[in-house]
């Protein structure tokens, strides 16, 4: 390992190693910061156990730091989900992938042979893919703008430098090895460098920390957080957009996304998620448009003339494409299934009724 290859390698592992002690100070307030940490680990442990010289002896203790290099995708999936994701919550079968990830690597250490190792690096890149998806299939939706352009410019780098080092992995040529090695580290110290400028140089805004694990959801009323101090575009604005959604119920549209609401208020599209996040308080789209087709299915489920009329045929009315995106949503909502919720409701109501 030259020189140059040794100081690259070595100054990633530190700013990765630091991001990873900023991440652990953040852990408790920031459910993604908590895998984050472990993200930056990875990173660094890929950094140590790639090096040649470790690569050629293979000592006994790079397996515990090989074990994490190999988790990396997994690992990598899980962070994108809690980075990105408002609904995301911590749960065992969210590690599943990883510790499928660890079982294999495992079975591969121990066979040394080279179809083990091709089993590990499919996985690896089928994961990466998954993140790398997770992160651009939500972009369209995401509110907050700084999160947009983080999911493009650390995140997706991220996922496809993690896929090419798979792919480098696997070549046989000691000589593009080589020379993957030291591209390899320095796109690692590159994307460790962009991480700490957002993380560290300019403290990251409010907007780009996920939701603390516990957070209530969003209140029932799609307007309650606006904010009081508006001037008179943005009052103006506001009320076009509550006629939209209350009076012509346009959340009711199927497809209805960021781009067609723009495009009915005359506005470009970063002004209405702009408009939205900072003056509604919500930090994805779906979130929003949620708020009015729950409040809908609240009331109906909650009128005694609509008894006898099916969940799914309120859900579907309201705007929803299927039942269980519905389900989820209102149990989210409420902390209860849409038919304890009716049943709750109705038994309430009858002795009125009666009366």
């Amino acid at each position: 390992m030259s020189t140059i290859e040794a100081g690259v390698r070595g100054g990633a592992i530190a700013v990765l190693l630091l991001l990873a002690l900023f991440g652990w100070r953040d852990a408790r307030q920031d459910v993604a910061a908590r895998y984050g940490v472990l993200f930056m680990l990875c990173g660094a442990a890929y950094l140590i156990e790639s090096a040649p010289e470790v690569v050629f002896v293979q000592p006994g203790w790079v397996i515990p730091l090989r074990l994490l290099s190999i988790a990396a995708p997994a690992v990598f999936q899980l962070w994108a989900s809690a980075t990105f994701d408002d609904s995301f919550r911590p749960s065992w079968v969210a590690w599943l992938p990883t510790a499928a990830m660890l079982a294999l690597a495992g079975w591969a250490m121990e066979a040394h042979l080279w179809f083990p190792w091709r089993v590990v690096q499919s996985a690896a890149l089928l994961l990466v893919a998954v993140g790398v998806w997770q992160v651009l299939g939500g972009r369209e939706g995401d509110l907050i703008e700084g999160r947009r352009r983080f999911r493009l410019v650390l995140a997706i780098g991220a996922g496809l430098s993690i896929a090419a080092f798979t792919v480098l992995a696997a070549v046989t040529s000691p000589q593009i090895r080589a020379y993957g090695s030291i591209a390899s580290t320095g796109i690692v110290l590159a994307l460790a460098v962009v991480s700490a400028t957002l993380r560290l140089g300019v403290r990251p805004q409010p907007e780009l920390a996920s939701r603390p694990a516990g957070t209530a959801a969003a209140p029932l009323d799609p307007l309650a957080g606006a904010a009081v101090a508006l001037d008179r575009e943005e009052r103006a604005l506001l009320d076009r957009l509550q006629h939209l959604m209350g009076e012509e119920r346009i959340y009711r549209e199927e497809g209805l996304g960021i781009a067609a609401l723009a495009g009915r208020l005359g506005l470009p599209e970063y002004r209405l998620r702009r408009l939205i996040n900072q003056r509604l308080g919500h930090r994805n789209f779906t979130s929003f448009v949620n708020g009015y087709r729950l409040a809908e299915t609240i009331a109906a489920l909650s009128d005694a003339s609509q008894a006898q009329v099916p969940i799914l045929t309120i859900a579907l009315d309201a705007g929803f494409q299927s039942l269980g995106p519905f389900n989820r949503a209102f149990k989210a909502q409420t902390g209860v299934t849409p038919s304890d919720f009716r049943r709750d409701r109705l038994e309430r109501t009858a002795p009125r009724a009666a009366e």
